[in-house]
């Protein structure tokens, strides 16, 4: 699908990527998730598979809300890397916020795992109401 609006601007004036990706950064810093969603999208298409810019626009999309937008993109991260903690761990509240508790608490006990002194991660497991290792 072409981006209608960019065929209007010429190629040198259009932003970059990583522009792109600074920007919604900065957005995300703001606490304006939405409209840093809106630039990472544009990002992610300039660039489709980098992991930094779907980590940030799973990010954008989980603060503003949009639950299940934040599922499918962590879970593009972990196509891409399926050691990346921090993706485990926001696949997991991702997941957490659309009542599939069994499939979060997956995710967070493999975010545990691979960073063990993360107390963010075992925070949000216990939190969850599972043990951090071993079965339920």
């Amino acid at each position: 699908m072409r981006d209608e609006a960019r065929d209007d601007v010429p190629a040198d004036d259009r932003e970059s990527a990583y522009e792109l990706l600074q920007r919604g950064s900065a957005l995300l810093k703001q606490r304006h998730f939405a409209q840093a969603a809106t630039v990472l999208e544009r990002a992610d298409r300039e660039e489709p598979g980098k992991a930094s810019i779907l980590e940030a626009l799973g990010r954008a999309y989980y603060n503003s809300g949009q639950h299940d937008q934040s599922r499918l993109t962590f879970e593009r991260v972990l196509e891409l890397d399926p050691s990346a903690h921090y993706a485990h761990f926001a696949l997991g509240q991702s997941l957490k916020q659309l009542g599939r508790r069994d499939e979060a608490r997956t995710h967070l006990r493999l975010a545990c795992a691979l960073s063990p002194t993360s107390k963010i991660y075992f925070g949000a497991l216990a939190r969850l109401g599972g043990p951090p290792t071993g079965e339920d």
